[in-house]
């Protein structure tokens, strides 16, 4: 198995909960695992500004725990960011990401930036 540490940097997210910026796309195929190792979002505007994140999850009924349909699910929802400060999600959490889910953010200003790491392991 081969594991390779990645980040993803944006600058400016989407202003609308319809149309979330897209940080990252696991790849679809069954042998690779996605690892969310941190996201850190920067607002550099001079006024608070609420982001959400999403994990956006079309895996098929009988690959999850339970055997449940996953959907469209809040990290956080509508969490003021400070202005000119940063907020770290999933600071010391790990998250699993399965085949096609999508790591999406918005905000009510597009004036944030995002740093995504992540480690990828591939068979």
């Amino acid at each position: 198995m081969a594991n390779t540490f990645k980040v993803v940097t944006k600058s400016g997210v989407s202003a609308t909960s319809g149309s979330p910026t897209t940080i990252y796309t696991a790849p679809s195929s069954p042998s690779t695992t996605s690892i969310v190792l941190a996201l850190l979002i920067a607002n550099k505007h001079t006024t608070s500004i609420k982001a959400t994140v999403q994990i956006e999850s079309d895996t098929a009924s009988g690959t999850t725990g339970g055997g449940a349909n996953n959907a469209t699910v809040n990290v956080i929802k509508d969490v003021s960011i400070e202005e000119e400060t940063s907020l770290e999600i999933m600071s010391g959490q790990k998250y699993v990401l399965m085949p096609t889910d999508v790591l999406k953010v918005y905000a009510d200003n597009a004036n944030l930036d995002v740093t995504f790491s992540y480690m990828e392991i591939t068979a």
